[in-house]
């Protein structure tokens, strides 16, 4: 079974979404609940069965396709993709068991099992057609659950996030099919698999043009700055188990590509588009922190503060040495984590009131205390407190990119300070003082269904807070040789600079680990 457990994992939503069109209604949450466990069990022996100690693929599968084109169904996984496959299983589990009696529950979770599998299809493939076609059909998916179980402007929310996506996607496509048609001219035989790609070693023009046909699919993805325009409407338009899935999984397949394509491809790329990128994350940081300040809808101050917060992730991945980018995989798994449970939260109060206007509240904490006290703590988690997931990840990314940038690095250091005051802010307005609404008076406080999704979420918060170890480990073991994979291929003095060579000096120790 563990020859092919990603293969399972890939097709097994999809196969079971395919037989739910026979479940009745009445039973089509119990199923698609039954389903979506299955599949996070999965994971989690996926997880008992790595060996955290070898840094390369494991599991890996491969059965040709289009032999002639080097087009082959390739899956493998590291600890770069481990924890984000288990991330999405984990999500699609509780967003199935958490479900509110929406319209169509049966056609919700049959879409979000098909979601699944792309998801888990694209953190798994090693070929980039293969990656590819899971990157897109995942759109497919997000499509349906804006436009369909959205809000008043979902139409224009949901085709705003597919021309956006699918159009950088397409010139990210471009620049596969130039990869394979230079691996062509140097081997002499096609070929779309990514650890073949990791052999080449292209000229640094050629890595630049590149890089800019990859970046545009990636970043927009994220979404960077100034592509991030359509995440505003998807999140404010999306039902909640759409915004927690898109702020979860969807937004980490932009960085999650930095790190598998863009910079073991093109290292030197990658170190002169370093401080470039480095000035679009700090402004993501910032811009959209005080953006967020402004807001009046909740749901909007956490759809900012979660871009915001993936600006950091990129100040790490761009920092081009292990601290920093295993720092920002760690704080894509947080982010998720955090961003995911905040979104449920606001789901929570819009269930109950039908408004997400923060004037509309203000004294909660008096009528649905157990409410404010998980709400109370991932947002101390957002806002990076010590002890909680989020500090490991930010404080690494911002370690590793300070031994790029002192400035850059404060200037990203005290952004993040802007974060704490308005979600301390919109805190004090929505949860302190006395109840001034007649309907806020006797809310219910949470319930046991939502309590499901919420309790692991919570525990997950402080425990790799307090003890990242388990997560860093492995992701850190991978991470560094991508960045040996970077230092041996680049070609230039100052990429040799900038990339450490990590087994002479560049190696995070088990105290950092640790702490």
């Amino acid at each position: 079974m563990l020859d092919h457990i990603l293969s399972i994992l890939i097709f097994f939503p999809a196969l079971a979404a395919m037989f739910g069109f026979a479940v009745n209604k009445e039973s089509m949450r119990a199923y698609g609940t039954a389903v979506a466990t299955i599949e996070f069990a999965l994971a989690l022996l996926l997880w008992f069965a790595f060996d955290s100690n070898i840094s390369g693929m494991q599991f890996m599968e491969h059965i040709a396709l289009v032999p002639t084109f080097g087009i082959n169904y390739i899956v493998g996984v590291d600890g770069i993709s481990l924890f984000i496959i288990i991330l999405a299983a984990f999500f699609t589990m509780i967003g199935i068991a958490s479900l509110t009696d929406t319209k169509d529950v049966k056609n919700m979770i049959i879409t979000l099992l098909f979601l699944q599998m792309t998801m888990v299809g694209v953190f798994a493939a090693l070929d980039a057609i293969v990656f590819y076609l899971f990157w897109e059909l995942s759109l497919v998916p997000m499509l349906y659950i804006i436009g369909a179980w959205g809000g008043p402007l979902r139409i224009y929310a949901s085709v705003k996030f597919f021309l956006y996506t699918f159009t950088g996607s397409l010139v990210m496509l471009v620049g596969m099919l130039f990869m394979a048609y230079f691996y062509y001219q140097a081997t002499g035989q096609w070929s779309f698999a990514i650890l073949d790609w990791y052999r080449l070693i292209l000229p640094e023009s050629f890595q630049i043009w590149l890089f800019v046909a990859f970046f545009f699919g990636f970043a927009i993805k994220v979404p960077m700055f100034p592509f991030h325009t359509w995440l505003p409407y998807a999140h404010g338009q999306a039902p909640t188990i759409g915004s927690v899935i898109l702020a979860a999984i969807l937004l980490k397949m932009g960085t999650y590509a930095f790190i598998r394509f863009s910079l073991p491809l093109f290292p030197d790329a990658s170190v002169y588009f370093m401080f470039p990128i480095a000035v679009l994350a700090i402004i993501m940081i910032v811009y959209t922190a005080m953006v967020a300040y402004a807001q009046k809808d909740i749901k909007q101050v956490v759809a900012y503060s979660s871009v915001s917060h993936m600006g950091v992730i990129i100040l790490g991945t761009f920092a081009l040495n292990v601290e920093g980018i295993s720092g920002s995989i760690f704080l894509m798994i947080a982010h998720g984590v955090v961003s995911g449970a905040l979104f449920f939260l606001v789901g929570v109060i819009y269930d109950r009131r039908h408004t997400k206007l923060m004037s509309e509240f203000g004294g909660l904490a008096n009528v649905m205390p157990r409410y404010a006290t998980i709400f109370g703590l991932m947002l101390m988690a957002s806002v990076g407190l010590p002890l909680t997931i989020n500090f490991v990840g930010e404080f690494l990314s911002l370690l590793g990119f300070y031994k790029q940038s002192h400035i850059l690095t404060l200037l990203a250091g005290t952004a993040i300070i802007v974060g704490a005051i308005y979600m301390l802010a919109a805190y004090k307005k929505m949860f302190f003082g006395e109840v001034t609404k007649d309907e806020n008076k006797n809310l219910p406080d949470i319930n046991k269904r939502e309590l499901i999704a919420l309790i692991p979420l919570a525990i997950i918060t402080v425990w790799l807070g307090v003890y990242p170890k388990p997560v860093l480990g492995p992701i850190n073991t991978s991470v560094e040789s991508v960045v040996e994979l970077m230092h041996e291929k680049a070609l230039t003095q100052e990429a040799k600079n900038r990339i450490p060579n990590i087994v002479k000096d560049t190696k995070i120790s088990s105290e950092e680990e640790a702490h």
